[in-house]
């Protein structure tokens, strides 16, 4: 089975994966990391204040050979009313 990297970025922070895990397809490699990925987003909204531009979050995802996927996500609050 094909062994996966799974960097997080948040911001202009990277933290790469030096473990990855091994999985059967890339069904199973999208899958992981929108979990990863939520995962991260509801830790950083429990773990600190919303900035004003909001959370810039990333899965960057790699193989041996390279980059393979790469899943985002911007969580911003937009008040109507204040």
């Amino acid at each position: 089975m094909p062994r996966f990297y799974f960097d997080l970025r948040h911001g202009d922070d990277l933290a790469g994966d030096e473990e990855g895990l091994e999985l059967p397809d890339i069904g199973a490699v999208q899958a992981e990391a929108a979990i990863s990925l939520a995962d991260m987003a509801r830790d950083a909204v429990h773990s600190a204040p919303l900035a004003p531009g909001g959370y810039r979050m990333a899965i960057e995802v790699r193989d041996e050979v390279g980059p393979v996927m790469q899943v985002r996500l911007l969580f911003k609050v937009e008040t109507q009313r204040q």
